[in-house]
This record gives structure tokens, sequence and C-alpha cells, in this order.
């Protein structure tokens, strides 16, 4: 299964009015269960700094959803963010001004090559790692952009059946991934090795989540690739499904689980 396609689709909607496109983001804080894990654990670090002038690195931005909210919650943050799509970038940059938040600033780059040594405080990295290749180089450009102290969060499948993957030689249901997941002290061993002095790394996606993942994200995209007929049927599909995902989500954020097809990675400089 191709993103990319829909996700065009879905853009060209809801990027007609500023109004629309915080709605988007909106659905996508509500969809996606990897926005609650992510949410809760920014709320957490940002408890006592939001008085405070701080730096932040979106790395592999996309659509901006993850820049908007961490703007909303503090307007003394600057949020650099970073994606290699041009279109993407424009689209952003003009939104951000639009709603005049000048202190979130995107450009195109390749975070295995963007550094700015010391720069920020947190590095937010959502959906990304399972996409490169060359995971160890964006590990070391985050770990040098970051300041002493600072802290990386990664949201990625893991290897216990991410991008849907459950047995050797099964293909990948989101065709872009590059690695079907990882293993939890790979990930751990890799950012210890380039830069990072402190690793924690726990499950997402457990039980609870991977039926809320079919409920919300898998049957109604594969309705969607499958006819755009599927975009007027879809929000009667959603007032039966999403209240049931929504507890599912509830539940795998509040519950530690021995294993899980995601992983949320905290790693400190």
């Amino acid at each position: 299964m191709q993103y990319d396609p829909v996700k065009r689709r879905l853009g060209v909607v809801f990027n007609s009015t500023p109004l629309l496109r915080k709605l988007f983001y909106e659905l996508l804080d509500l969809l996606l269960l990897r926005a609650w894990h992510i949410q809760r654990e920014l709320r957490a670090w940002s408890r006592d700094r939001k008085d405070r002038s701080l730096s932040i690195y979106d790395a592999g931005a996309g659509f901006g959803q993850y820049s908007y909210w961490l703007s909303g919650l503090s307007s003394k943050w600057t949020i650099s963010a970073i994606d290699v799509k041009d279109e993407q970038v424009a689209d952003c940059n003009a939104f951000f001004r639009r709603i005049e938040r000048p202190q979130v600033e995107f450009e195109v780059g390749d975070v295995t090559k963007f550094t700015k040594p010391g720069a920020f405080e947190l590095v937010v990295c959502v959906d990304v790692m399972e996409h490169i290749l060359e995971d160890e180089a964006a590990l070391r450009c985050y770990s040098t952009s970051l300041k002493n102290g600072g802290m990386l969060i990664i949201s990625t499948p893991s290897d216990q059946g991410g991008s849907d993957v459950h047995e050797e030689g099964e293909g990948s249901f989101i065709e872009e991934h590059v690695r079907d997941g990882y293993n939890i002290d790979d990930i751990r061993a890799k950012c210890l090795r380039n830069g990072f002095s402190k690793v924690e790394a726990r499950y997402s996606y457990g039980v609870p989540g991977k039926i809320s993942w079919k409920l919300s994200m898998k049957w109604p995209l594969l309705m969607l690739q499958a006819s755009k007929l599927f975009f007027i049927v879809l929000p009667f599909y959603y007032v039966i499904a999403y209240p049931i995902a929504f507890v599912l989500n509830m539940a795998d954020v509040r519950m530690e689980h021995a294993t899980g097809t995601g992983l949320i990675v905290k790693a400190w400089k």
C-alpha cells in the first residue's frame, strides 16, 4: 500500500483554507495512535518549559502536524522543520504565515545531512526512521544538533509486526518503508553509538492499538485506494468505527506493553 497518493488527495482537499488545514491536523491527532503517544510524552517534556525560549527541530515534518501542535503550546518556542518534499515545505510555510505563527519555519532538507550544532533542546522524529536507509547518519545529525541534555523523541514501527509484517518474507503494508521495523535493543544501541548518553524505549501499538489501527487507518486506506467513492462513505464508517477506536487508543497509551508493533524512543545527549 502506498500512502503518498492518498496523502496527496487529502492534501488537495484540506489545504484550500487555513480552517480546513487545522481541521485536518485535528483529525490526524484523533486518528493516529502514534500522535496520542507522542503528545503524551511531549506534554510531560513541556511541563516546566512553556515560559522559556527554546529551539525545537521537527525532523521529517511532513504535513507539519507536530510543528503545529508544538507551536500551540508556547509562542516562545522557535521551531525549525525539515522535509525533503518541496511542495509540502512551500504549503507549510504559506499556512504558518497565514495563521501568524512566524516562529515556525520550514525548509527543504535531508535529515541524514542537516545539522545545526548545539542548536536545539528537542528533536521530534515521527514516522521518519522507517523511511531512511542511512538511519545512523540521521541519528548522528540529531545528536550533533542537540544541546547537552537535549532530548530526541522517535516514533517508529517495531519488528514485532510493524508495517503490518508478521512473518518472514512477508511484504510491508506500507511500501514506502525501507525496513519493516526496529528491534527495540537495536535502536537503543544505534542511539548510544551515535552521540546519545541515555536511551529509553518502550512498545506502543499493543493489542488495543493493533485493533484500533486496523479500524481507523488500515481498512479506510484500503477502501480509499480501491475507489474515490469511499470518500463519500468514509464519514459514515467513522461514525460507527471511531468510538471503538477511541476507547482502544485510550487503553493503548495507558498500558505498558510487553510487545507491540510500534516503538516510542527517547534519547538524551
